[in-house]
């Protein structure tokens, strides 16, 4: 199969220094924002690449649920592969892809736990389904068959009948604190726009440098 001829020319605005928030939270925001009024599938979708403990890497899809200036939020079973290997080495890359603004950012920094209050409040919004299939699956384990998850579906959804379902102990949150941000928009003839913002102190401070694409 040649894929060779498959390409797509970036023909949106380009990105100036002149153009950019001094501080890359903000920035983030009104990138985000765009994403979000521009009917992007899934903005909040981002890729999340962990290291083990031996060094081999992974990556997979997991959601934004929200951000701050402390970090960047997400959920997951914390006996999962990507828990083990954040257990291991707590440095990590994010990743948000807008194709159709033709843009990207990568964020690199550290993940810890959040506290359990956090994220039992979180875990209080979501539908009912998503809170019983928290308790389903010990994630990334092997199973037999699909039908192991709907036996134990049909268990927690009987065990938990007319009354609230608790936070499991093996789920919750992560922070990602960043230490560099990077800005990607696509350009002409392959010549990106990129901007680097890298945490200069322990006061915030943050650098700005164009990198070439």
């Amino acid at each position: 199969m040649d894929i060779s001829e498959l390409r797509q020319e970036y023909i949106r605005e380009g990105l100036r220094r002149e153009y950019l928030e001094p501080d890359p939270f903000s920035q983030f925001e009104k990138w985000f924002q765009q994403a979000c009024e521009s009917d992007v599938p899934e903005p909040n979708a981002m890729s999340l690449a962990t290291v083990s403990a031996d060094g081999k890497p992974s990556q997979r899809m997991v959601l934004l649920k929200y951000f701050d200036r402390q970090g960047f939020v997400f959920f997951t079973n914390y006996e999962s592969q990507k828990a083990q290997q954040i257990d291991a080495n707590s440095q990590v890359s994010l990743l948000f892809f807008w194709i159709a603004l033709e843009r990207q950012v990568r964020i690199s920094g550290q993940a810890t736990k959040i506290s359990t209050g956090e994220s039992f409040k979180y875990f209080t919004t979501r539908p009912r389904g998503s809170q019983i299939g928290a308790w389903c699956s010990q994630q990334s384990t092997v199973i037999s068959s699909r039908q192991v998850l709907e036996l134990k579906l049909d268990e927690m959804k009987r065990k938990f009948q007319n009354q609230e379902v608790p936070l499991p102990s093996a789920w919750g949150g992560y922070r990602v604190v960043p230490n560099q941000f990077e800005f990607w928009q696509g350009r002409p003839n392959r010549l990106h726009d990129r901007f680097l913002y890298s945490l200069a102190n322990e006061q915030s401070n943050w650098t700005i440098q164009r990198l070439a694409p």
